[in-house]
């Protein structure tokens, strides 16, 4: 089987397959729109082939002296060879005679890859030969655009790279084997290239396409949750080694044991990211999608590829710690039983201060604020966004990304008055027609992608129906609030779904409402309390404006998906123990026997998800420390404390309405 996996292995990775990229600037654009039909509209009419690369002048706040005029001058002629052809580059100068700037018209249809290589040409000519103290800079939409891809430049090898060193520390602490580790880290480490390449190829056949965000979250759903398998089983393995003589006897005892909590939490997992599938955000059906793939491949080299490798190397591979038939299992009499034994004696008391601890975490949730405009998406400062906020000091703030109204030509001049009307509104001014229709271009004088950027163009809107019906709005800030609205709808929608599949998933394997409801509702409060928590570190620590849109709703798919697992293999081995135990002596030894192994694997988890913040991009960053909080928080609280008291406290009617919940005598009752 090993033979059979390091060739197909070898199969999948050297197909060259690639997968259907999408740019990280429309990620969140679902194609409805009204932003995105308003591109489209303005790509078939030709009105918008250009877009402008902004050459910021200015010093640092002091007025621009006649040198530095004269040098911003000679910087148009300079500039004006990068320009597309047919296209002029036009200087303009601030009115408080502190800034200036030169626009060097682009082509719109330039390819994401492609748009490095003139915007560094205008950084480098720009800045080149200046007069002391003036600087430039470059900004606009397609400086942005480089900056933000950028910051995955390399990302897929230092996340790899970061993943796998984390992986292998914590592999190494656990097994304390100086070999042991590099099993289930090289299956796992295949597995990810694997899924990589599947995801690449699904992308060509289904309604998803793959960028470096969804890439990377990918990767890590893979490590995490294909370690954590590999935790459980070869925990299982070694469990069964101190029972029989066979090494693959024990491993096909251990299997049939694992293997139904594996595929059951797995199966969660899949089928909650499944549920992005029905998101207007693209980016959140990439990261579904592929992260569906990641998990189904995870899975299946954890449960078919790793025990073939761990028989193969027999007992000795557990070295210097080899298990031997007789043995007795430490973990009976170890520190989780202990912690079994405390939690169970007092139920009511752990259940109480473990809630309490939940809300009081939860409560920094009363001021979350969400949305990030453009120039907070980054935790480093890059040129794109110091330009923008030069721009935003000495012109109006909306003149580097305008605002485009499309109507017909005949309406044209009465929506033009009608959008001049709008509070907010610097100026509109009279663009292309083709086709019969008009573009007009509204330049506002809010921040770009603030609140009252989105406040001024719901009220363009407005405004040109009201005089043209057909009329729509677009331009980046329009763009923005459409992937609000889109964010908006999709959490409304989705996080329902997620929770109907965990608890469906929930009542067919315990076969209890009790248990699927109590399990759910614990989840929940993780993600609370950890989002709360979260949120306090993100305004007092790491001094972040706000959640980006998306937050929420993948951190609330990945730790209530990914924590519902600990709490399945707990109350699985607790359900397979109730059929010899009282339910407080199952719990018991359930948690005894899982404790380290879950233990481990959620601080491995948690570790991994963490290693989403080697990117300087927040929203990778907020997901990595609200997950990998969350992680640590369902398992050394919530599995380890408070489910054990809330299933002592319940006792037999925690597994109501299954057979379990009528077995009295075991119960004491």
């Amino acid at each position: 089987m090993v033979l059979v996996a390091i060739v197909f292995s070898a199969l999948a990775l050297g197909a060259g397959i690639s997968g259907d990229e999408s740019d990280n600037a429309a990620a969140n654009l679902p194609d409805s729109a009204e932003s995105a039909r308003a591109d489209v509209l303005q790509e078939s009419l030709g009105t918008s082939e250009f877009t402008p690369v902004f050459a910021v002048f200015d010093r640092d706040g002091d007025k621009l002296t006649a040198e530095d005029r004269e040098a911003v001058g000679a910087k148009v002629a300079e500039l004006q060879k990068l320009a597309a052809s047919g296209q002029k580059a036009f200087p303009v100068f601030a009115e408080d005679g502190a800034a200036a700037f030169i626009g060097v018209p682009l082509r719109t249809d330039t390819p994401e890859d492609d748009l490095e290589k003139p915007v560094s040409a205008i950084r480098e000519t720009a800045s080149a030969d200046l007069p002391d103290g003036l600087r430039a800079q470059a900004t606009g939409g397609p400086a942005f655009t480089v900056d933000l891809s950028k910051v995955f430049d390399g990302a897929d090898v230092r996340l790899l790279i970061t993943t796998a060193c984390v992986v292998a520390l914590l592999l190494l602490l656990t097994y304390r084997s100086p070999w042991l580790w590099l099993v289930p880290l090289s299956v796992v480490g295949i597995a990810d290239q694997v899924a990589a390449t599947a995801v690449d190829a699904a992308s060509r056949v289904f309604p998803f396409s793959v960028d470096g965000q969804s890439t990377g979250i990918t990767s890590v759903l893979v490590f995490g949750a294909g370690t954590n398998y590999a935790l459980l089983l070869i925990a299982r393995y070694r469990e069964e080694l101190r029972r029989e003589d066979s090494r693959y006897d024990a491993m096909r005892v251990a299997w049939g044991q694992a293997a139904p909590a594996i595929l059951a939490s797995s199966g969660t997992v899949v089928l909650a990211l499944l549920c992005l599938g029905f998101a207007d955000s693209p980016s959140s059906r990439n990261i579904g999608y592929g992260g569906a793939i990641g998990i189904v491949v995870a899975v299946l080299y954890a449960l078919v590829v790793l025990p073939a490798a761990m028989t193969l190397f027999g007992r000795r591979l557990f070295w210097p710690f080899v298990p031997h038939v007789g043995q007795a299992d430490p973990t009976e009499t170890g520190f989780w039983s202990k912690v079994a034994a405390a939690v169970t004696r007092r139920p009511v008391l752990v259940s109480v201060v473990g809630l309490l601890a939940l809300v009081v975490l939860a409560l920094p949730l009363s001021g979350l604020t969400t949305g990030l405009s453009q120039t907070e998406q980054f935790r480093a400062t890059p040129e794109s966004v110091t330009g923008q906020e030069v721009l935003a000091e000495h012109f109006p703030a909306g003149a580097s990304q305008p605002t485009s109204v499309l109507v017909p030509d005949a309406a044209a001049q009465d929506v033009r008055r009608a959008v001049a009307d709008v509070d907010g509104v610097d100026r509109v001014d009279p663009g292309d027609s083709a086709e019969g229709t008009t573009a007009l271009s509204a330049v506002l004088s809010a921040d770009p992608g603030s609140e009252q950027a989105f406040s001024t163009v719901e009220a363009i809107r407005d405004a040109a129906r009201q005089v043209e019906p057909d009329a729509l709005v677009g331009g980046p800030d329009a763009e923005s609030l459409d992937s609000q609205t889109a964010t908006d709808r999709d959490q409304a929608l989705i996080i329902p779904m997620i929770l109907g599949v965990v608890l469906l998933v929930l009542l067919v394997l315990l076969r209890s409402v009790v248990a699927a409801v109590v399990l759910v509702l614990t989840v929940v409060a993780t993600f609370a309390a950890s989002l709360g928590a979260s949120w306090w570190a993100f305004t007092h620590l790491f001094d972040f404006p706000a959640l980006d849109l998306s937050v929420p709703l993948l951190s609330f798919l990945f730790l209530v998906a990914l924590g519902v697992d600990y709490n399945i293999f707990l109350t699985t081995r607790a359900k397979e123990e109730a059929a010899r135990h009282d339910t407080r002596t199952a719990i018991s030894v359930a948690l005894a026997v899982t404790g380290g192994v879950i233990t481990s694997a959620g601080i491995l988890l948690a570790a991994v998800f963490t290693v989403l913040g080697v990117l300087p991009l927040i929203v990778l960053t907020q997901v990595g420390v609200i997950v990998g909080f969350g992680v640590l928080l369902d398992t050394l609280l919530v599995r380890s404390v408070l489910v054990p008291a809330l299933v002592a406290l319940l006792g037999r009617r925690f597994w109501w309405p299954g057979a379990l919940s009528r077995d009295e005598v075991r119960d004491g009752q």
